[in-house]
């Protein structure tokens, strides 16, 4: 999400109630699981948690659960002593030592595997950290906060994520909501990204004409925020003296626009549509639709939707 480090940009409801709850939540200590989409900003809004919270000045430190294969992720999180396995030439601390006093940001939580989870909920349980190599354990005063892209609840009931560790992360929550559903929001972003490109290149491109705004708000920019960010920096590689139109907008993004433009059904139509040709099958169903799983689940609740496309 952009702006400052406590900045949450938007004109919708949901970004105006997110606005208030933050601060509530900086002010408390409890762990925090924030859920939505990839690119609706996840990390950004605990980078404003903890902008609010009393351990602002301490460090903000962030690890990418995703992005750690299972037999390193002790040695990143937790730390190693020298000579603790091959290739420890020197002692390094975890990433939970390094955010003492501070927050840990715990991105893509929902990829861990089963083993990894067991650990983490061990460090959650007992507040410390057994670095590799070590001979006793290291006590850590950091706040948790979680995020993930995944439906974590349907995880749980799979048996793919521990419930322990899942009601250990899920004392306070935030859902963000996907930018198609808060439309309103999406020309602010424009406008913030054209204003930040226009500071960093020295240029002064306008914002989209009438025509061309109206086309990106029908948009349904899947990658959300993220997204919106990249159509912006591509039209900044060829850009306009002035406003922006229809012939400015980057070639990848027309083709995504082609490809990815309502059909002028309505929106329960078209999920009827998707679950009846994957057979009821919601993970190939949001695939189809080109959404999240988290975000169908969400219109099915919303237009009441059951097998057979009755709303019971």
């Amino acid at each position: 999400m952009p702006g400052g480090a406590a900045e949450i940009l938007g004109r919708s409801s949901a970004i105006a109630h997110l606005r208030d709850f933050v601060p509530k939540l900086g002010r408390c200590d409890a762990a925090l699981l924030i859920t939505g989409s990839t690119g609706t900003g996840k990390e950004h809004i605990a980078r404003a948690v903890h902008a609010h919270s009393p351990r602002a000045r301490k460090p903000f430190v962030a690890i990418n659960c995703g992005a750690i294969p299972d037999n390193l992720f002790e040695a990143e999180l937790f730390g190693f002593e020298r000579g603790s396995f091959t290739g420890a030439y020197q002692a390094q601390k975890g990433k939970a030592v390094l955010a003492e006093g501070g927050t840990l940001f715990l991105d893509e939580v929902g990829e861990l595997s089963p083993l990894a989870q067991t650990k983490l909920l061990r460090m959650l349980e007992e507040r410390e950290v057994q670095p590799l190599g070590a001979a006793r354990p290291v006590k850590v005063d950091v706040r948790i906060v979680a995020a993930t892209n995944r439906a974590v609840e349907e995880q749980v009931e799979e048996g793919r994520f521990r419930s322990d560790l899942y009601y250990r992360l899920n004392v306070a929550r935030i859902v963000l909501p996907d930018l198609a559903e808060r439309r309103e929001d999406i020309a602010v972003y424009l406008q913030h990204f054209i204003r930040h490109f226009n500071e960093r290149t020295g240029m002064s491109v306008g914002g989209p004409d009438e025509e061309l705004l109206g086309v990106l708000r029908d948009y349904d920019w899947p990658g959300n925020i993220r997204e919106v960010r990249n159509f912006v920096e591509g039209v900044f590689i060829d850009p306009p003296c002035g406003k922006i139109g229809i012939d400015d907008i980057p070639q990848a993004f027309v083709q995504l626009q082609r490809s990815w433009r309502r059909t002028g059904a309505d929106e329960r139509a078209r999920i009827l549509e998707a679950l009846e040709a994957t057979d009821w099958n919601k993970a190939e169903a949001a695939k189809a639709l080109r959404w999240s799983r988290m975000t169908l689940y969400r219109k099915l609740t919303k237009h009441h939707v059951t097998r057979g496309g009755l709303g019971l």
